[in-house]
């Protein structure tokens, strides 16, 4: 699980990454914090260079042990509500197969109302990794307000909705324990 912060120059990057940042880590403490033991390693990856060439998502996909990577899953969208997840892949076949898997597992967050599975962009930082044959998931969230505060003055943290971020912490921590758990990769033939 990964994110970035990119946008505290003009305001304090709240949604951009603030949040995925946020998420990332508390996804993980939740799952510590359950008392959850995954069958895979779970980590979380803070990038930096997003917005100026993706310095460190291409050292991390660089040095990385990429035949052990399960998945990647970034949060790029701000800290709104969760919606579901978006996939992809470097091959298309792996990608419908990825799809495919996802949409059996969706209706696990159907509490939270984050169901909605299709393919598409997943993150930038998480790019270097797909392009290495990673399958790769973005948390989709609402974005009706996203581009209220994108790089703007506006990116504060009072901007951030309590019960939104804990959705969307509980969102990226049940994907990241639901992965863990199957007996092959999404994109297993």
């Amino acid at each position: 699980m990964g994110a970035h912060i990119d946008s505290w120059d003009v305001g304090q990057g709240a949604h951009d990454d603030g949040a995925g940042v946020v998420m990332a880590m508390e996804a993980l403490a939740l799952i510590k914090r359950l008392g959850l033991k995954p069958k895979r390693t779970l980590r979380v990856v803070l990038f930096t260079n997003e917005e100026n060439g993706l310095a460190g998502a291409f050292e991390y996909a660089d040095k990385a042990n990429i035949e052990h990577h399960f998945a990647a899953i970034e949060s790029d969208n701000g800290g709104f509500a969760p919606r579901g997840f978006t996939i992809n892949h470097s091959d298309d076949a792996a990608k419908a197969r990825a799809l495919a898997r996802l949409e059996s597992i969706a209706h696990c967050l159907a509490p939270i109302r984050a169901t909605e599975m299709k393919a598409g962009f997943a993150g930038a930082d998480i790019m270097p990794l797909r392009k290495k044959g990673v399958p790769s998931l973005g948390l989709k969230v609402r974005m009706d307000k996203y581009f209220d505060y994108h790089h703007s003055p506006a990116d504060t943290f009072d901007k951030i909705v309590k019960d939104d971020l804990h959705e969307s912490v509980a969102s990226m921590a049940a994907m990241a324990w639901m992965l863990s758990e199957l007996p092959t990769r999404l994109d297993a033939p």
